[in-house]
């Protein structure tokens, strides 16, 4: 049970970026790679995309946009990587680029919910004390970006998927973590269908909100509330890179109800 709640937030979700001008010279410049590499992102070009964001990195250094665009793709890949050693090394990295960007720019909601979606990404790789921190890294920053901005849809869904995942946590394992660990924020299943409730309001046309409100919906018992937020979700179309897999877990979910 412990496993579960580091699985938290794997996905990679951002894609903010605005539109750059194309260098009319020969060399690529900074903003030219950077339209190729968002292109590449909506392709679902991941490894492609991070060729070209680092590429951009050189030119222009230290641009809190292209560093955290570098942490998404490194995240996003170590789930395509071999084996764990590479997987939690491809984590590290992402991790180390989302700090930089939030060293540079603290007070961009994008970069903070970055960060904590690249804590997540660590708990999976971490023994269980690490885990643990993580986890309450990940409810510290999301809980940061949506004081940063209320209208985040993203930041109210991970905040969401936090609570789901740790309020569903069995009494067992919370009395362990809580006696050898100092146990976890509180959680609950209200706030995590609160929260995404509100990502769903202020972002009707992404699958996974009503996707993950179904999952919170069904750990809370309303099975009717979960079958119609899994309908919702799956008649929507996919469009982002992490939409299908989505899709794959509540069709398994509403299989079963």
């Amino acid at each position: 049970m412990i496993q579960r709640f580091t699985q938290l937030f794997i996905a990679g979700v951002f894609f903010f970026l605005s539109p750059l001008a194309r260098s009319e010279v020969t060399t690529p410049s900074a903003e030219s790679l950077l339209m190729d590499a968002r292109a590449a992102e909506a392709r679902f070009d991941v490894a492609r995309a991070l060729e070209l964001y680092l590429a951009a990195d050189k030119l222009q250094p230290d641009n809190p946009v292209t560093l955290q665009k570098i942490a998404q793709q490194l995240s996003d890949l170590s789930l395509v990587v071999p084996d764990e050693a590479a997987k939690k090394a491809q984590a590290e990295k992402a991790l180390a680029y989302a700090k930089r960007a939030v060293a540079l720019q603290p007070d961009n909601a994008v970069n903070v919910l970055s960060l904590a979606v690249c804590h997540g990404k660590m708990g999976v790789f971490s023994d269980t004390r690490s885990k643990i921190e993580y986890s309450r890294l990940v409810k510290l920053e999301a809980e940061r970006a949506l004081a940063l901005d209320p209208t985040y849809d993203w930041a109210h869904h991970v905040l969401g998927r936090w609570h789901y995942e740790v309020a569903s946590l069995g009494g067992t394992t919370r009395f362990f973590i809580r006696l050898v660990y100092g146990g976890l924020p509180a959680a609950s299943l209200d706030e995590a269908i609160a929260q995404l409730q509100k990502a769903v309001a202020l972002a009707p046309a992404r699958v996974p909100h009503h996707l993950e409100l179904g999952f919170a919906y069904l750990a809370a018992g309303r099975k009717t509330e979960a079958r119609a937020s899994f309908s919702t979700g799956l008649a929507l179309p996919s469009v982002e890179l992490y939409d299908e897999s989505a899709k794959e877990r509540a069709r398994a979910a509403l299989a079963k109800l």
